[in-house]
């Protein structure tokens, strides 16, 4: 076919197949991109699945009725043998590539095994599926591209690899892993790439405490975990402990930015490695002496027995009273340091700024309440900003001290008020704290 005939993206797609298909030849192309409608990657996969030998073989000859009875008339008279009986005919087979009904199930099944081991950094380079040229004129395929680009996958926060060294990547970063099965035939799953792992908070809250793995449901991959934790609604989102393969929390269907955020806060606190501390070693029960001196010589074996178990119970009894009577010490000496504190003095509270991006440390802060505040400060501004922020927004009479804590893997990094730290500094810049009561 001559190239001049073919439109400048029909040259592309030609172009494309040469360079994966090494050594063939732009008929070899125009002939695999005809039978799968000018769709690459089907054409691809077609030509690796029958190889150039359906090129050459080309479309099955169709003869015409006189020369094909003529044929045959021939052949018998030639394969008749010395019993008269004709000799059979030889078996011959070939594939109609034409007829797309005949390769779908096979191309069906080598497309869901390779999707397990996609190619996420070649992906996110394929400039005209997931980012679309701004100075490209306003065409059908230019709004395609935009489209795809709104639900392009979160291939910065995605981990590359199987479940399994998903698994042990995790535990040797001490972070919880989280799991993301979608369908591409749910819209739900569009929605999360779109709104919830877009989204500049969740993805600096993922990239700090967790390894992030998304995979289709029904590739390889996808299967053998929706056998291990039972999954049948898609899509799902799961918070696994990376050590014993445990489940810790679930979602379905689509999540948005904040709720995610709220309920991953327990996974910020701590690690898995925390979180599998051995307790300490209880101590070694010790039998309480009880002398025999006061008992009664006329009295019988068993009646000895009898008095020392309640002897030791009595004993016992005493023990754990004085356990709980130094607790109730200690709460009433940090009441009486709580009531004799003062509260300190904040500065005061500026507006707030709305200056450019750059120049902004968005936080956001979780009462004790339940509720959530979020507010912008310059990224030059001290942290003490956050008390003046929050204890106006405190209900009134609460004049107990109170200070901030942020999750980070493996420990929790407290601020303090007397800290002359900026938000800069400090490293909270779009993150999620909590505020606590001293």
């Amino acid at each position: 076919m001559d190239a001049s005939a073919l439109s400048l993206e029909q040259q592309g797609l030609v172009s494309s197949f040469l360079e994966i298909a090494v050594g063939q030849t732009a008929d070899t192309a125009v002939h695999f991109l005809q039978l799968t409608n000018w769709i690459l990657e089907e054409a691809i996969q077609l030509f690796f699945v029958g190889g150039d030998a359906s090129v050459d073989a080309g479309p099955l000859p169709v003869a015409d009725a006189p020369s094909s009875s003529v044929a045959v008339n021939e052949n018998a008279s030639q394969d008749f043998g010395d019993d008269g009986v004709r000799a059979p005919l030889p078996v011959k087979r070939e594939t109609l590539y034409g007829d797309a009904a005949l390769y779908n199930r096979d191309f069906r099944s080598q497309q869901s095994s390779v999707v397990a081991f996609r190619n996420f950094e070649e992906e996110s380079r394929r400039q005209p599926v997931w980012e679309s040229d701004k100075n490209a004129p306003s065409t059908a395929n230019g709004s395609r591209d935009n489209l795809a680009s709104l639900y392009r996958p979160p291939f910065d926060l995605m981990f590359n690899g199987p479940f399994d060294k998903a698994k042990v990547e995790a535990s040797l970063q001490d972070k919880w892993l989280l799991v993301n099965l979608q369908s591409t035939e749910e819209f739900n799953s569009h929605m999360l790439n779109r709104d919830t792992w877009s989204n500049e908070t969740v993805g600096q809250t993922i990239l700090t405490n967790f390894i992030f793995w998304q995979v289709y449901h029904d590739s390889t991959e996808g299967k053998k975990v929706c056998t291990y934790y039972n999954l049948v609604s898609f899509p799902s989102i799961l918070v696994i402990d990376p050590i014993t393969g445990q489940k810790m929390r679930a979602w379905n269907g689509m999540i948005h930015p904040e709720r995610l955020l709220e309920d991953l806060l327990p996974f910020m606190e701590k690690g898995p490695n925390e979180n599998h501390v051995t307790l300490p070693p209880k101590r070694a029960r010790q039998t309480p002496q009880v002398s025999k001196s006061n008992i009664p010589d006329h009295l019988g074996e068993e009646d000895e027995e009898v008095l020392l178990a309640l002897a030791a119970s009595m004993v016992e009894k005493k023990d754990a009273i004085k356990p709980s009577a130094a607790n109730d010490e200690s709460k009433a000496e940090k009441e009486t340091e709580i009531t004799t504190s003062k509260k300190p003095v904040y500065p005061p509270l500026p507006e707030e700024p709305k200056e450019k991006k750059e120049l902004l440390s968005r936080v956001g802060i979780r009462l004790p309440d339940g509720r959530r505040l979020q507010r912008h400060f310059l990224r030059t501004d001290s942290i003490k900003l956050l008390w003046s922020f929050c204890s106006s927004q405190l209900e009134a009479g609460k004049e107990q001290p109170f200070r901030f804590t942020q999750s980070i893997p493996g420990a929790s990094k407290t601020l303090e008020f007397d800290s002359d730290q900026t938000f800069e500094e400090s490293g909270i810049s779009n993150s999620m704290i909590s505020l606590t009561w001293i």
